[in-house]
């Protein structure tokens, strides 16, 4: 009989353990949406590799996942940041300012008369640039040192 209320209150503490009980409602919402984010930059790559690059309309398809991918950086960049990862914000404008000027650049190689490789390499930088502040951010997050896979990067 006396081991029925201690029967209980082992099994309330392992739910209690289980659940979410001390976790940041706004953080663990926070994180679902940068998860999100990866997830639709991952597919949007997937689809834009995906792009047969012989096809009559490879450019404008290209174009059209490209500028998907630019609302994908405005949003991240517009998610408002919990307070303790605040700091991270400024890196999230820098990125989704970098891709809009990466795909605006694009869209200036590619819809002119002629091909303009100076200004898809000027894209391609930018991009980069917008990346590699999404990847710091994802590191942070992870709880990772970011300048420890840079240098390792770099290394390369």
């Amino acid at each position: 009989m006396k081991r029925k209320p201690l029967q209980i209150f082992a099994g309330l503490l392992v739910i209690l353990s289980l659940s979410a009980c001390g976790t940041d409602p706004e953080v663990t919402q926070f994180k679902k949406e940068v998860d999100s984010f990866c997830t639709s930059v991952a597919e949007l790559h997937e689809s834009i590799n995906g792009i047969d690059a012989d096809s009559d309309d490879a450019s404008a398809l290209a174009l059209a996942y490209l500028d998907q991918l630019d609302r994908q950086f405005q949003d991240f960049a517009a998610l408002d940041f919990p307070e303790e990862y605040e700091y991270l914000e400024s890196l999230a404008d820098e990125a989704g300012n970098y891709m809009k000027e990466a795909v605006n650049s694009y869209h200036e190689a590619y819809e002119g008369e002629n091909y303009n490789e100076d200004t898809a390499a000027y894209a391609r930088e930018n991009s980069a640039r917008a990346l590699k502040r999404v990847q710091i951010i994802m590191s942070i997050l992870r709880g990772e040192d970011p300048s420890a896979g840079q240098a390792s990067s770099e290394a390369e």
